[in-house]
């Protein structure tokens, strides 16, 4: 099985896909659309992206190109702790903290702000586009007196030495990342990381007016469908028009969550079900 994934290699979304498809060939794609794309063309047969991370909120792009450009089914979901680490080339391992400068990505860095504040003042920091380029980055230059932040695997991949581990700030800091697929197919998969299902919907409401979002809500509540999730996005269609994504804590069943679609589209709602999925908790 081919699967692409947001790159390069060493990323987190990397790391969630060898995890859980620890056999399947793996292709890394430099930005989101290319990932995406890849799967509609064939290219792939699973293509993984990051939807949402705790500190940082959604990934708009994820959402916004699957509902205007690629609108491909979801098909899973892995969500994975994100464990940020400061590694040097081993030529620096005995005088780490005389490194000048900090190599990550801008959301790393800012992940670790406690710990560079406490023991690196005086450091400058230099963005990078992924936590792996900067791991590859230091890897390069072993003549130079510098970190970067990334993850075990990146350290693994590059040949750098873990000085500190567990640097970031929040240890709850997880990242879920979806599974999207031409055809609407489950998963061959059975991994003991499954831990549940979810339905993920999106619903445009027809008009602005007083209780609409009450209304759609209601659709849900009564029949005590939870909801794990809701967000707005701009339709693209004019000020003040939002759609909504809304996921819902079960897979899809024959009675409730066709009832609650069937409630809102007799109010006038667009709904669409972009997937019923299994999630996996790394």
């Amino acid at each position: 099985m081919k699967i692409g994934y947001l790159g390069p290699k060493a990323t987190f979304t990397d790391l969630a896909v060898t995890t859980l498809f620890p056999a399947a060939e793996k292709i890394a794609y430099d930005t989101i659309p290319e990932c995406i794309d890849a799967v509609s063309s064939q290219e792939v047969e699973l293509g993984v992206v990051p939807l949402e991370n705790t500190i940082e909120g959604s990934v708009n792009l994820t959402v916004d190109y699957l509902i205007h450009e690629q609108p491909l089914p979801i098909v899973g979901e892995i969500i994975a702790p994100i464990q940020q680490h400061l590694m040097v080339h081993p030529y620096h391992a005995h005088m780490w903290s005389d490194v000048q400068e900090i190599y990550s990505h801008s959301h790393a860095i800012a992940q670790c702000h406690k710990f560079l504040h406490q023991n690196f003042k005086k450091a400058k920091y230099v963005y990078m586009t992924s936590t792996s380029a900067a791991a590859q980055f230091v890897s390069q230059n072993p003549h130079l007196p510098i970190a970067a932040i990334a993850n075990r695997l990146a350290a693994e991949e590059y040949g750098l030495t873990i000085v500190r581990e567990n640097i970031h700030d929040y240890d709850y800091n997880h990242t879920r990342f979806i599974v999207v697929r031409r055809r609407n197919e489950a998963l061959p998969l059975q991994s003991p990381l499954y831990a549940g299902d979810k339905t993920t919907l999106m619903i445009a409401l027809p008009k602005d007016q007083a209780g609409a979002l009450h209304q759609v809500l209601s659709a849900f509540a009564w029949r005590r469908l939870n909801l794990t999730k809701i967000e707005s996005r701009p339709a693209k269609t004019g000020l003040g028009n939002y759609f909504f994504i809304i996921d819902i804590d079960q897979k899809m069943d024959d009675i409730l969550i066709p009832g609650a679609i069937a409630e809102l589209e007799a109010l006038d709602c667009t709904v669409q079900v972009l997937g019923s999925y299994p999630y996996y908790i790394i």
